[in-house]
């Protein structure tokens, strides 16, 4: 093995250098210099506040200041060349910054660590993604209201173990989606709380001798207040975590509804169609058209669950307070969040493009005895029999009505009263998908109503 170059950054203890393949290893610049503008953020606050505290004097904070600045316009414009011979996105700043402005450069590092550096980095990144999330599933939620509206009339099979159960409105389906990403958002919305702490100022783990305003570090970056404890600060990843959990919900709630898309618009459904621009075709069958964005998102699941895992099973046997295992932080968070990113976006462009084909979700409604609820309601509700009664004599009408091939409301008075001699023609009223619906009018229920109204509350709920 031949020896890299000894890393002037941190080489006083080393007299030679790394092994090759310990600097591969080593170096996280491949992923990490994501963190760059918030590394260049965090490195400002700390020399703003080295200079308010007389640690610094404002002569160098200026020309650190500045440099760094320069650094972020490069690394903005493509310029800046990122080289894992400085191992992270830290390390090359700081060494960039040595070339900028000299010695003065290594004054910056005064009184924090990588430790606390990095922790601070990933926390703002982390706050920055979680937002641009939140946006995404609005959009997302205002894309599925705006349809629920528009299809709050539309008969469609509601079904339990994917069995015809009873007839709801597509518009409701749609509005329970609007709700599991109401939660989605209220996940990150607590993860963005708690992981709003700075760590910056807690150094390796034990804090530092001299006299910094961690307060005034943690309110320059946005932060609510500082970790209240320095080897927690720089060894807690619970923040990371939360995330992952919260992110692998969303996944699991797009995945749901990527599922039914996938199933709504295969042939033996036909419910609903999407058109060429989130569909693909066949290298061999040219009469195919696949759901692939919806197969995707589906898919994208899996690799939510992995992040989550992978985090889990880093940092399970970690004593206090940093470890390079550490390290393997990153990727997992900065993978999930541009999964669900993509798969949000994918999500929404599908709820906007697919076109329901309204008469055949009425005749799915109806076809599969969806109204033989409705009936025993009206036994019981009109003719007065216990609701056990009712339930066997409408799976008797049931069976009738399926001999004969045809629909509940379909079946002769006759053959209705020979079940039950106390159902009167009355009963046709609850028998078509149309009533049932109209009459599921409690609180929540898929009356064309109530599902307009719960668009309005979630209008106000969700986007106001």
């Amino acid at each position: 093995m031949t020896a890299a170059k000894k890393n002037s950054l941190w080489g006083g203890r080393f007299a030679g250098g790394s092994a090759e393949i310990m600097r591969r290893i080593n170096a996280s610049i491949d992923f990490d210099k994501r963190l760059y503008a918030e590394d260049i953020a965090g490195s400002k606050a700390h020399c703003a506040m080295l200079v308010a505290q007389n640690i610094l004097s404002p002569q160098d904070g200026a020309e650190i200041s500045a440099g760094l600045d320069q650094i972020r316009s490069e690394i903005d414009s493509g310029s800046f060349v990122f080289s894992d011979v400085h191992e992270d996105v830290h390390m090359n700043i700081e060494a960039r910054l040595a070339e900028l402005i000299g010695p003065v450069a290594g004054r910056l590092h005064t009184a924090r660590s990588r430790n606390d550096q990095v922790a601070t980095d990933f926390r703002l990144w982390l706050r920055g993604a979680i937002d641009r999330l939140d946006v995404a599933m609005r959009e997302l939620q205002k894309a599925l209201i705006e349809r629920a509206e528009v299809e709050a009339g539309t008969v469609m099979p509601g079904y339990t173990h994917l069995q015809i159960a009873q007839p709801v409105t597509l518009g409701h389906h749609l509005l329970a989606y609007v709700e599991m990403l109401g939660r989605d958002r209220g996940r990150l919305a607590d993860c963005r709380r708690r992981l709003n702490e700075s760590p910056l100022g807690a150094a390796a783990l034990a804090g530092t001798s001299f006299a910094i305003d961690r307060r005034a570090t943690a309110a320059a970056l946005g932060f609510d207040r500082p970790a209240a404890n320095s080897l927690d600060a720089v060894s807690d990843r619970d923040f990371a975590i939360e995330f992952l959990a919260a992110a692998a919900l969303a996944g699991m709630h797009l995945s749901r509804f990527a599922d039914e898309i996938i199933i709504w618009t295969s042939s033996e459904f036909s419910f609903i169609a999407l058109s060429d621009a989130f569909t693909t075709g066949s290298s061999i069958m040219p009469q195919k058209r696949n759901p692939d964005a919806a197969e995707l998102v589906r898919a994208k699941t899996g690799r939510l669950n992995g992040s989550l895992i992978a985090l889990l099973t880093v940092m399970k046997g970690l004593p206090l307070a940093y470890g390079k295992d550490l390290q393997e932080d990153k990727v997992p968070v900065f993978e999930a969040v541009d999964a669900v990113e993509l798969c949000l976006a994918a999500t929404a462009g599908m709820v906007r493009d697919m076109r329901p084909d309204r008469e055949r979700l009425r005749a799915a409604a109806e076809a599969g005895f969806a109204t033989a609820t409705d009936l025993a309601d009206w036994l019981v509700r009109v003719a007065g029999l216990p609701f056990r009664r009712a339930h066997h004599a409408t799976g008797m009408i049931v069976q009738r009505a399926e001999a004969r091939g045809c629909t509940l409301a379909a079946l002769p008075l006759a053959e209705l009263q020979a079940v039950e001699p106390a159902i009167t023609s009355a009963v046709y009223e609850v028998l078509d998908a149309d009533h049932s619906v109209a009459s599921r009018t409690s609180f929540g229920g898929t009356a064309p109503e109530c599902v307009r109204a719960a668009a309005r509350e979630a209008r106000k709920r969700f986007l106001g």
